[in-house]
């Protein structure tokens, strides 16, 4: 594991002193209790800081306690938008922490305007912009905060920072990596969900530990890299791959819809990532564009695919729980049986299927002659002309082959990578570009992610056929459980605040923003 930014304390930091000066320091994250606050980087050449005096000052002047210079940022134009003197912390006996606005353009806590000279509290995972709110430089973690609320295994390594959201299975936090201060995600996956447990009673451990040693040997540009597990007597501690340029989902929602081409291009990197998967024996189960995260603001960027290879570990309840807010991309043969039975890795097809016709809801309680189960499970869909009259015949041809209702006869992801949509030589070529970027940048930071062939998209190579089965029980194999308890339909399916609405005609029904009611 890399470490692309250092970091040192206030004091080693010469006014002047150059950012590349500074990556030669050593950082670490101290336990010096006069340490009243840090400071933790959000701008990739920025250094971390320990506040331990009462006074800091920030700005440009060199007799500021700390000093920018423009090669701490990207755009080193970016320099001229600071004050002198731009900001100043204080803290009084290390237990009030206030923020002062020194500056002509501007210090942003949390996106909103101090002022000039006014001040306000600073708190725990306050996060820190200057000139430009979108320009965030720190995120400011108190001393006296809420780590003690995780065990010491985890707290020596990662220092706990602001909760990034919350799933069926628990948390997702900010920390840093205490020897690079490098920013991370970390999961947190309580064992109370675990199905595992009471089945396997003393055995239970070692099992955890199999699954992780899975995750844990996964390496792909397309897939969220996991850097470490910690496992303690109540949870699991995921250390992720941290991805901020946010969801699919949010993406799609934002931009009101994307091009056939740039929505072709996300795809194929959804599929080969999926590909991936499933070549290590790991169903995802949980596709969706909420599962979906983009590494930048540009329409065709690197994604990666998240939240995969938990399903042997949690119980059916909880994912059941994670299926009825999603019920839109679960597979026929999920509902045939209310999440019981045993299924291939088929139904990731399917849920892929339902991500590329997203424009409008292809199954809807709306619907006046079927009821939303019969929808699916009879793959009932169509393709409006007001939606689908500029969509290529290849694209809904590959649409009718994923939403195949019989597993058996749907295509694998493998025949979805090798369908005729992706005959397109000028996507290809730069997916491929893409992906061979990704690798280099990945095996720069230390990571094992070398492709060891390229995906059969790129290649004349035939791909096997069929889809692994998925156990109904958990297997000694690879095979990823896909079970959950028998549950009421009506449950899981006939839920009022489920239903959606087709978005305005005017969208384009290829990864188009959806309309919740």
């Amino acid at each position: 594991m890399g470490q692309r930014s250092h970091a040192c304390s206030m004091t080693e930091l010469l006014p002047t002193q150059d950012v590349d000066e500074v990556n030669h320091i050593s950082a670490e994250v101290t336990d010096d209790s006069s340490v009243w606050g840090r400071l933790f980087p959000l701008q990739k050449k920025l250094p971390f800081i320990e506040l331990k005096d009462e006074t800091y000052t920030f700005g440009r002047g060199e007799d500021c306690s700390f000093t920018f210079c423009s090669s701490m940022f990207d755009d080193p134009n970016q320099l001229a938008t600071f004050s002198k003197h731009h900001f100043k912390e204080t803290s009084y006996q290390g237990k009030l922490m206030f923020i002062q606005d020194l500056s002509s353009n501007g210090t942003f806590v949390n996106g909103t305007k101090i002022g000039r000279g006014k001040k306000q509290p600073l708190n725990n995972n306050d996060e820190i912009s200057l000139s430009l709110k979108h320009l965030k430089c720190f995120i400011f973690c108190d001393s006296n905060s809420e780590e003690n609320l995780f065990p010491p295994e985890v707290t020596s390594r990662y220092t706990i920072s602001k909760l990034l959201g919350r799933g069926a299975c628990g948390e997702v936090r900010l920390v840093f990596e205490r020897g690079s201060c490098e920013k991370r995600a970390m999961k947190i996956v309580q064992k109370k969900t675990f199905s595992i447990t009471a089945k396997l009673g003393n055995g239970v451990l070692s099992r955890i530990k199999s699954e992780v040693d899975i995750l844990m040997k996964l390496a792909h540009p397309c897939i969220i890299y996991i850097y470490d597990v910690i496992d303690t007597d109540e949870a699991l501690y995921m250390i992720l791959e941290l991805v901020e340029g946010g969801e699919l989902f949010d993406r799609i929602v934002q931009l009101g819809q994307l091009s056939e081409q740039d929505a072709k291009f996300l795809f194929l990197q959804m599929a080969i990532a999926v590909g991936y998967l499933h070549e290590h024996g790991i169903t995802h189960r949980d596709l969706k564009p909420e599962n979906i995260l983009l590494t930048n603001n540009q329409n065709r960027c690197l994604i990666k695919v998240t939240d995969f290879g938990l399903s042997k570990l949690v119980d059916g309840n909880t994912m059941l729980r994670t299926f009825c807010g999603t019920p839109t991309y679960l597979a026929p043969e999920v509902l045939r049986t209310a999440g019981s039975g045993t299924y291939t890795s088929a139904i990731d097809v399917w849920s892929l299927g339902v991500i590329l016709l997203v424009g409008y809801p292809p199954f809807t309680e709306e619907r006046k002659d079927h009821d939303l189960q019969t929808q699916i499970v009879q793959g009932l869909y169509d393709f409006p002309d007001i939606y689908w009259k500029a969509i290529s015949e290849e694209a809904k041809d590959l649409v009718r082959k994923m939403l195949t209702v019989e597993p058996s006869e749907r295509l694998t992801i493998q025949d979805v990578i090798q369908h005729a949509w992706f005959d397109d030589v000028a996507i290809k070529t730069d997916v491929r570009e893409l992906l061979n970027k990704a690798q280099t940048t990945g095996l720069a930071m230390g990571r094992s992610e070398a492709l060891t062939k390229l995906p059969a998209v790129f290649t004349e190579d035939k791909a096997p056929v069929g889809n692994p089965v998925v156990n109904g029980s958990l297997p000694q194999s690879n095979s990823s459980l896909s079970k959950a308890p028998s549950q009421d339909d009506d449950t899981v399916l006939h839920d009022k605040s489920l239903a959606r609405k087709r978005p305005a005609d005017e969208d384009s029904p290829i990864l188009t923003k959806r309309v919740t009611a």
